[in-house]
């Protein structure tokens, strides 16, 4: 049973893992523990969505079981009995054309859906049928949808994640292959995935395999390293060497395509076309995010200008008070010159008891703060000048002193 895993799949998930533990730990260590909020959020939403289709299971496919639809039953009992498995709980649903089957896990629950046109198309050949459930069983009795939680972080890095994930498949199909009485039949289960429900019956199993042994382009090349599935030629020339206890013939992939498909993001399960909707999404939120980042920090920044003018702003209206007239220096109302700081470079003293700010911040650097004293009601307030956006302004700047 050992030699049912494909050689690297317990390698790159040993590695897959490492790097996953990594990343919960920096996460849990970084957010102080809040990630646990968000991970039980996500996982909240996600048994929600899985019940969903559980619930459309029980409410619309047919259970397969002894008395119903005993044929396929009798293949899954048998099949699960040979890697020492209990029999899950199997449904036949309506495939709309789709040739495919999956296998999931709810609660604790093991489950295998096989699709209507999977079972029909091989009404001439049954033992394909052991292929597929074969194939589903393996997804079960390696843990697959488990590690898929755990090693998470790992499965949306570049070119580990999509390695892992094809060598699971790899695996799945030995677990197919290792069910059938006639190795053939899994490999024409496996060509009705590409040739369809009736044509695969004109395939030429050897020729078909021969083609894995071309050596791909760049492009076949790279979208093999950014998807999760190996392409069903290899696949296919997998099963023939296994059945014929041989290596398979592959052709080697481009170079050039391991280096780029590095520098590109991954989405499981979407390939390139996920690294580019990724792309896009970080694009539109960096679009959104930028510039409201960049407000906060100006806002804050005036904000700060106003504290740093405080003491100027209360010796000022100190020395009015006391002199019936504005200071017309900043040693007259016993101030020193403004040392500087990071948000502001100079508070400058003018004609009235004018305050003019200036701003070592990049963004605000062409623009000047004003402050400008006047008695209202008996009491100095200060009114808010210059060319900073309003926007910008704090809510004390006209409050009063």
């Amino acid at each position: 049973m050992n030699e049912l895993v494909y050689r690297n799949e317990t390698t790159l998930r040993t590695i897959a893992l490492v790097l996953s533990i990594a990343v919960w730990l920096l996460l849990l260590l970084g957010t102080v523990g809040i990630i646990l909020i968000y991970a039980l959020i996500i996982a909240l939403f996600a048994l929600i969505a899985h019940s969903a289709l559980i619930a459309h299971l029980r409410g619309n496919a047919i259970r397969i079981s002894a008395k119903q639809m005993p044929d396929l039953y009798e293949r899954l009992r048998r099949c699960s009995h040979q890697f020492g498995m209990q029999v899950p709980e199997a449904y036949l649903v309506n495939g709309n054309g789709v040739l495919n089957a999956f296998a999931t896990r709810f609660l604790g629950r093991n489950f295998v859906v096989l699709l209507s046109d999977v079972v029909d198309s091989m009404e001439d050949r049954p033992g394909a049928l052991d292929f597929y459930i074969g194939h589903e069983l393996g997804h079960l009795r390696c843990h697959h949808l488990t590690w898929s939680k755990i090693l998470a972080p790992a499965l949306f890095m570049p070119l580990l994640g999509a390695a892992y994930s094809r060598a699971r498949e790899y695996t799945c199909d030995r677990h197919g292959l290792a069910v059938c009485e006639n190795p053939e039949d899994a490999q024409y289960g496996l060509v009705a995935l590409a040739a369809g429900k009736r044509r695969w019956r004109n395939v030429d199993l050897e020729e078909y395999s021969a083609s894995a042994a071309v050596t791909p382009g760049f492009w076949m090349s790279l979208h093999e390293l950014l998807g999760d599935y190996p392409w069903l030629s290899k696949r296919h020339a997998w099963l023939r060497a296994l059945a014929d206890r041989r290596k398979p013939r592959l052709g080697s992939r481009n170079a050039f395509a391991y280096v780029l498909s590095l520098f590109l993001p991954r989405v499981p399960g979407m390939g390139a076309f996920g690294g580019v909707i990724f792309i896009a999404y970080i694009a539109i939120l960096a679009a959104i995010a930028i510039p409201a980042y960049q407000e906060y920090i100006n806002r804050v920044t005036v904000t700060s200008a106003m504290a740093d003018t405080e003491p100027y702003r209360a010796a000022i209206a100190q020395y009015g008070i006391s002199h019936q007239q504005w200071p017309t220096s900043l040693d007259q109302a016993g101030l020193q010159p403004f040392a500087g700081d990071k948000n502001v470079s100079s508070i400058d003293l003018g004609a009235n008891g004018e305050l003019t700010v200036s701003f070592a911040n990049v963004a605000l650097r062409d623009h000047v703060l004003t402050l400008t004293p006047y008695v209202s009601n008996n009491h100095i307030q200060w009114s808010c000048g210059g060319d900073v956006p309003a926007k910008l302004l704090s809510l004390s700047c006209k409050a009063q002193q």
